[in-house]
C-alpha cells in the first residue's frame, strides 16, 4: 500500500497497488523469455506458457520447476525433456515480452503460424450460463477489486459457475496461469469454457485452442485474426459479454437457443 491523494477534495488515504515484476523463464538453464507479470501463481504461469506456446506437450515433459527471487526479478527454471528442448529449438522463438504484447521478438512472420488439433468435442452452452459468469466475475476478481489494475481468466462449467480464476497485470499471463492450473489439476478442458475480462485477441484464441476448450468468452471485442483462427479450429467465440447482452461470432452451433425471461 502507499499514500495517495484523491482529487478534487484532496483526500489522503492508503491505496493497494498491483505488483509488476520481471519474470524470466528458462529451460534446462537456458534463458528463453522475460515477461512483466504479477508475482503470484508463477508455477502455473510457467507451465501454462510452456504448454500454450507448444514447448511442452504435457506435464510429463516437465521434471522440475525451480523459482528463485533475485534483486532484478524472479527466475523460473523448468527442467524439461529432450523432446521439448528440440521443439523449443524448432520453434526458434526468442521473446522479450511486455504485458500488452505476446509476440514481441519473434524472428519471422512465419512463426505466427501454428498448427493445432481441431476442437471436436460436442459440448454446447446456454446463453444464460454465460450470463451467470458475467454476473459472478466481478466478485471473483480479488486483485482487481483492491487494485483496479489486473486482468482475469476464469474456467467455468457448463452452468456458468466459475470454478477457477487467475489474475495478472497482463491478459496473456492471466490466461497462461489458468491453463497451467488446468493442467496441474488434470481438468477436462472440453467440459467447460474460458471467460476473459479483455478483448479476444489472436493469441488469446490460440492459447484457448491449444488446450481444446470449445468456447472462449471475452468481455470486449474479438479481432479479425482471432476469429479466423477460431473459424479454422472449431472454437466458438463470444464477445462483448455484458449483463443482458453478448455477441456470438463463430461456431454458433455450440450455443443452444435460449431466451431471456419475460
Amino acid at each position: 500500500m502507499r499514500p495517495v491523494t484523491t482529487w478534487p477534495k484532496d483526500e489522503v488515504h492508503s491505496d493497494w497497488i498491483a505488483e509488476e515484476i520481471a519474470v524470466s523463464i528458462s529451460y534446462n538453464s537456458i534463458s528463453h523469455v522475460v515477461m512483466m507479470a504479477t508475482p503470484k501463481n508463477l508455477k502455473h504461469f510457467a507451465l501454462g506458457f510452456s504448454f500454450s506456446e507448444g514447448i511442452i506437450e504435457s506435464l510429463d515433459d516437465v521434471f522440475d520447476c525451480v523459482i528463485k527471487e533475485t534483486p532484478a526479478g524472479i527466475e523460473i527454471n523448468l527442467d524439461i525433456s529432450l523432446r521439448s528442448i528440440n521443439q523449443l529449438k524448432n520453434r526458434k522463438r526468442q521473446l522479450s515480452g511486455k504485458t500488452g504484447c505476446g509476440i514481441c521478438g519473434i524472428e519471422s512472420l512465419q512463426m505466427l503460424q501454428r498448427e493445432f488439433s481441431p476442437i471436436t468435442c460436442s459440448e454446447q452452452f446456454n446463453h444464460r450460463a454465460i450470463q451467470q459468469t458475467v454476473n459472478q466475475i466481478n466478485q471473483q476478481q480479488h486483485l482487481q477489486e483492491i487494485t483496479g489494475a489486473t486482468h482475469a481468466a476464469a474456467w467455468c462449467n457448463a452452468e456458468g459457475n466459475i470454478l477457477h480464476i487467475a489474475e495478472d497485470v497482463g491478459r496473456h499471463n492471466a490466461l497462461d496461469k489458468l491453463i497451467g492450473l488446468l493442467l496441474e489439476k488434470n481438468i477436462d478442458s472440453g467440459k467447460g469454457f474460458i471467460f476473459i475480462t479483455s478483448r479476444v485477441s489472436y493469441e488469446m484464441a490460440q492459447k484457448t485452442i491449444s488446450i481444446g476448450a470449445p468456447l472462449l468468452v471475452g468481455a470486449s471485442a474479438p479481432t479479425a485474426l482471432a476469429l479466423s483462427e477460431a473459424d479454422q479450429y472449431g472454437l466458438c467465440v463470444i464477445g462483448f459479454a455484458r449483463p443482458g447482452r453478448q455477441v456470438v461470432y463463430t461456431h454458433p452451433e455450440r450455443i443452444t437457443k435460449s431466451y431471456p425471461p419475460p
